[in-house]
This record gives C-alpha cells, structure tokens and sequence, in this order.
C-alpha cells in the first residue's frame, strides 16, 4: 500500500505536474481523468485529475477550483545533499513567480510551499557545542536561502570575515 498526496489547482494540474517532473529526479506525469459530465469544479471534458511523480512519490493534481487555496501548513522538505544541490531546487522553484521566506522556504509558483535543506545542518543545530548550536540556529534564522559555510562558520565561532 502506499500513501498519495493529492494537491488541490485551480485548473493548473498538469502545468505543475510538468513542472515538477522537470526538476526531480525519478518523476514522471502518467494518467489522468477527464470529466465525463459537468462536475462542480470542472465542465464536461475539462482535465480533473493528473497522475504524477516526484522522487517517485505518487501525486495527485486535482483541477478543483479556486476554493482551496494552498498555505505553508503543508510543505515538501527536499534534502539536499550539498549547496549546489541547494541553489538548484532554490534557483527553480523559486523562478517565474515564487517567492522566498526564510529558514529554507520558499512559495512555488502554483503556492506550494517547499523546504530545501539539507541533513548537513543537522550537525550545526543539534552539534554537541550548545552554543555553536545556538549561533547556528541565529544564523539561519536570519537567512532566506540555506548557507551551509555560513552555518558552519557560526557552529564554529568564526565571523563571516575570517
């Protein structure tokens, strides 16, 4: 058995489908469902469902309406293993449209929100110097983007100019 997340478009389904599986690895766009009759959010013939993949996750874009618009109370953590893999996923999903927040976050441009980070940080928040961990955690509270040296040099007590 597997779990499918289902994400909810205004008519933007398979945009974001092939968005998506233009940037993950192990992502594909499959199936889909056009309404046989009118629905309450689509008319007859219009696409309601695309089948698709991420990081070979199974998703689900449904063409539902305006109704339910998305919020940062769900959001995809990617682990990147290193910066450049960082100011990839930065870099694309936050092209033509999305918008930056802070600590790693960001808004695609269909307003899904992501977390790209990485499993490296976990050696500067939870390191076993509390204060390295504690200038760390100030250093990347203060940032949009995840800097990896940047979080090191805090973890290790070195200002930015050493």
């Amino acid at each position: 058995m597997e779990l499918t997340t289902c994400l909810w478009f205004d008519g933007r389904a398979r945009e974001a489908a092939n968005f998506y599986s233009s940037i993950f690895p192990d992502s594909s766009v499959a199936g889909n469902w056009i309404a046989p009759t009118d629905t309450p959010g689509n008319n007859q013939g219009e696409e309601v469902v695309v089948n698709f993949k991420i990081f070979g996750q199974s998703f689900i874009g449904f063409n539902g309406g305006p109704q339910f618009p998305h919020s940062e109370a769900i959001s995809f953590q990617i682990p990147c293993a290193d910066q450049n893999e960082i100011d990839k996923y930065w870099e694309l999903l936050t092209a033509d449209g999305g918008s930056e927040s802070q600590c790693g976050w960001l808004k695609d441009k269909f307003g899904i929100s992501w977390q790209v980070t990485s499993p490296i940080m976990n050696q500067f928040l939870g390191g076993s110097d509390a204060e390295g961990a504690q200038r760390a955690t100030q250093a990347m509270l203060a940032m949009r983007k995840i800097d990896l040296a940047a979080m090191e040099k805090a973890y290790l007590g070195r200002s930015s100019d050493r």
